[in-house]
C-alpha cells in the first residue's frame, strides 16, 4: 500500500469491527481505541476518520509500557467505557526513535482478548540487525502490523506494507461485493481459502504493484546488503550523539535508540533553528528540520542513509555555529 497512514487506517478499521463484533450484534456499538499519548499522527487522522474516540494512555518518559495500559484499561472499565479494539502503540515513536514496550503490552492485550495493532513504519527495519532485534521484543505478538520499506529499508516512494496475524477477520471486514467482482471472489458462492485478492485486506480496490521494487532489490542485494545498511544508520547515530557530547555548545537531549538525534543549540530560539535549517537546504548539505521536544525547539537529525559519513555529521554539527 502506499504507506503508514494508509496501513493504520485499513488495520484499524478492522480492529474496529472485530471489537464490535465481539460485543455483540450492533454494528454501530462504540469503541475506544487505547493509544500512546505519543502516538503517530496518522494513527489520531485516523481515529477521526472512523470516528472513534481514543483512550489516550499516559506515558513515562514518552514510552507506552504494559503497566500503564493496564491502568488506563482498568479505569475504564471501573467507568463502563471499555474499549472493546486495539491499542496502537507508535513502534518506535517517530519524533525522537524510541521503542516502546511491545512485551508487555502484547501481555496485557492478550489477557484482555483485544486486538494489537503495531505501528512499525520506520523502526520495524531494525529487525534486521540482531543487535537491535532484541529490543523489539514483542513485535512478535500483534494481530496488525504496519511496516514502510520506503523508510529505513531504502524503497522508493511509496511502499508501505501491512501484516495481518489472521487474515481471515481483515476479509470479513473488507471484502466488497458486487456482481462485477464475483470474477475475483468467487461466482459459485464458495470462500476458497487458497484465491487470494488484496483488496480482501485494505480500503482501497485500485492499486500499482508497489512491492515489486523492494522484490528485486532484496533479490539482487540479499538480505545481509540489508542487514549492514540498517546497522550503519544505528552506528553513525550513535556516533553523532558522542560527537555532540563532545562539542561545547551543544547538548545531547536524549541517547539514540534507533537513528534519531536530537540536540539542543546552547542560545538559539525556534527562529533560529528554523533558519540554520534552511540553510542547510539551500546549500545541500543536508535535509534537516527542526523538531518539538517537551515543548521545546530543538535540532533532530535523522540518519538512514548508509553511506553517510561522519565528515558529513561534523560540518551538519558545525553548521549550529554558523549564524548565517
Amino acid at each position: 500500500m502506499s504507506g503508514g497512514s494508509a496501513g493504520n487506517l485499513s488495520a484499524l478499521v478492522v480492529a474496529r469491527d472485530t471489537g464490535r463484533h465481539h460485543r455483540g450484534p450492533d454494528e454501530r456499538a462504540p469503541v475506544r481505541i487505547a493509544v500512546s499519548d505519543q502516538v503517530h499522527s496518522s494513527v489520531g487522522n485516523t481515529l477521526r476518520i472512523l470516528g472513534v474516540e481514543p483512550l489516550v494512555v499516559p506515558t513515562a518518559d514518552h514510552r507506552l509500557t504494559g503497566e500503564a495500559l493496564r491502568a488506563a484499561l482498568d479505569a475504564a472499565e471501573r467507568n463502563a467505557a471499555r474499549p472493546s479494539s486495539a491499542p496502537s502503540p507508535p513502534r518506535g515513536t517517530t519524533n525522537a526513535g524510541i521503542i516502546d514496550d511491545l512485551e508487555g503490552v502484547a501481555e496485557q492485550t492478550g489477557a484482555r482478548d483485544l486486538w494489537l495493532h503495531i505501528d512499525a513504519a520506520y523502526g520495524g527495519a531494525a529487525l534486521f540487525v540482531p543487535e537491535l532485534r532484541e529490543r523489539l521484543r514483542g513485535i512478535e505478538h500483534p494481530d496488525s502490523l504496519v511496516v514502510d520499506p520506503h523508510k529505513w529499508m531504502f524503497a522508493p516512494f511509496d511502499c508501505g506494507a501491512l501484516l495481518y496475524r489472521d487474515p481471515k477477520p481483515a476479509r470479513a471486514v473488507r471484502t466488497q461485493d458486487a456482481s462485477y467482482l464475483d470474477a475475483i471472489h468467487g461466482a459459485d458462492g464458495t470462500d476458497d481459502e487458497t484465491e487470494w485478492n488484496p483488496s480482501d485486506y485494505a480500503y482501497h480496490l485500485t492499486r500499482r504493484p508497489r512491492g515489486l521494487p523492494l522484490w528485486f532489490s532484496l533479490a539482487v542485494h540479499g538480505t545481509d546488503a540489508y542487514r549492514d545498511a540498517v546497522a550503519r544508520g544505528a552506528d553513525i547515530a550513535r556516533r553523532t550523539a558522542r560527537l555532540v557530547e563532545r562539542t561545547e555548545g551543544l547538548e545531547l537531549l536524549r541517547e539514540p535508540e534507533l537513528t534519531v538525534v536530537l540536540v539542543r543549540r546552547t542560545g538559539w530560539q525556534p527562529e533560529d533553528y528554523y533558519a540554520w535549517s534552511k540553510r542547510m537546504l539551500s546549500s545541500g548539505t543536508a535535509f534537516v528540520t527542526p523538531s518539538v521536544w517537551e515543548g521545546e525547539t530543538v535540532a533532530r537529525l535523522a540518519f538512514r542513509h548508509p553511506d553517510i559519513t561522519e565528515g558529513t555529521v561534523r560540518a551538519i554539527l558545525d553548521s549550529l555555529f554558523d549564524e548565517g
